[in-house]
């Protein structure tokens, strides 16, 4: 084993002995957080750049087998069809397959697409339907966003890729002020609904800020897009798919840590899932709690933890999946049940979605909340290379919020 490996291993075990003897002995969560921020400072090596994800290979939210993947009723169109274990990068290139394969228009392009683009989404894919469907671009952001939406005017289905979230903002315009008001402006007769851009986002532990970002929000107060982030090779399939196929322009982000860590038995038929529906992935009666994306294994983990200090909680943790539209109905629902509401994501908290979602759930079940809605979320700072583990919300910062919230 080389010595970072095994610098790492030992971290890893220290820091599960210290979270299990403050357990133990039943300890708050806040001194727990406080001890392995000192821990992490005495030590010669960085945290492990998966440490603030941890478990998603045994999460309860992947689904490992053939008939758990199948039993979703929302795959009820290839529920008697085959499944392939695949991971998420996987899974999206097969969805680009299947939409190459299944509309002769649609194109695939951005910067190094041809090549299998940096995560190897596209890979095999310009061998596969010809180098003049699968192609690169300059590196040019408005370029590419602008040529997506001149082709989709035409009507054709054009799949952009925005090789980082972070890079996303000089497309801003061509974005927010072009292809959300195309519609709208021709009254109808003209519409770029062919356009669905791709971007990795989200942070892995080493990005730093200019690979680290979770845009949504931004895009979120833009009228006429819709923008999707799903949180497993199975709804990244399906909701890839109804992105590219539906009659709006949609921004769908890759949280790119889960592209390798997040492996599912996907169905390999040709299946979309809805956008603008939330999922419910546990029932609950005491507090409901929402997020996206990989935020949802951290919050998974954080439930676990404060079940084990508050014996019986019971907790509905909700996947919004589509930020825009999002599904105000399924959340607001939860919440008129259990009175209380916990938003975690890891853009951060100032205007970032959380705030809309408990500006909505204020003015619909304001008489049935039992306590002040929790938002945890990074800090209002530029997202730091050295600080990022303390910098997102994280099992412990999450357990705590569930505390505030049950014990208001």
């Amino acid at each position: 084993m080389s010595t970072t490996l095994l610098r790492s291993a030992r971290l890893a075990s220290s820091l599960s002995s210290i979270s299990r003897t403050f357990l133990h002995q039943g300890a708050p969560v806040k001194h727990l957080h406080t001890s392995l921020k000192t821990h992490y400072a005495a030590s010669n090596s960085p945290p492990p750049a998966e440490g603030f994800l941890p478990g998603v290979a045994n999460s309860q939210l992947i689904k490992h087998t053939h008939h758990d993947a199948l039993r979703n009723p929302e795959l009820a169109g290839v529920a008697n069809g085959e499944t392939k274990k695949m991971n998420t990068f996987q899974a999206i290139n097969d969805a680009m397959s299947i939409a190459l394969a299944t509309d002769d228009t649609a194109c695939v392009f951005g910067e190094d697409v041809g090549f299998g683009g940096v995560f190897r989404c596209t890979m095999g894919l310009a061998d596969m339907f010809g180098r003049d469907r699968v192609f690169n671009t300059p590196l040019t952001e408005q370029g590419i966003a602008g040529f997506g939406i001149g082709m989709a005017a035409m009507g054709s289905t054009a799949i952009a890729e925005i090789q980082f979230a972070d890079y996303i903002f000089p497309a801003f315009d061509q974005i927010v002020n072009e292809a959300a008001k195309y519609r709208y402006r021709s009254g109808g007769e003209f519409n770029v609904g062919g356009l669905c851009i791709r971007t990795p986002c989200g942070a892995v532990g080493h990005g730093g800020h200019y690979h680290s970002q979770s845009p949504e929000a931004y895009f979120a107060h833009t009228p006429g897009i819709k923008v999707v982030v799903p949180r497993s090779p199975i709804q990244a399939k399906g909701l890839l798919l109804a992105s590219i196929r539906d009659r709006n322009p949609t921004i769908f982000m890759e949280p790119k840590i889960l592209y390798r860590a997040a492996v599912e038995m996907v169905p390999v038929g040709d299946y979309e899932l809805p956008l603008g529906k939330a999922e419910i992935l546990t029932q609950g009666k005491d507090l409901t709690i929402i997020g996206w994306g990989a935020q949802l294994y951290v919050l998974e983990n954080a439930i676990q933890l404060a079940q084990k200090r508050m014996p019986g909680l019971s907790v509905e943790l909700i996947d919004l999946r589509s930020i825009l539209p999002w599904d105000v109905e399924t959340v607001c629902n939860s919440v008129n049940k259990t009175g209380r509401l916990l938003i975690a994501h890891e853009a951060p908290r100032t205007q970032g979605f959380a705030a809309e979602i408990a500006s909505t759930v204020m003015e619909r079940c304001f008489l049935r909340l039992e306590a002040p809605i929790q938002r945890v979320c990074s800090y209002d700072t530029p997202f730091p290379l050295v600080f990022e583990k303390f910098h997102v919300p994280d099992m412990i910062r999450c357990a705590e919020g569930i505390e505030r919230a049950m014990k208001f």
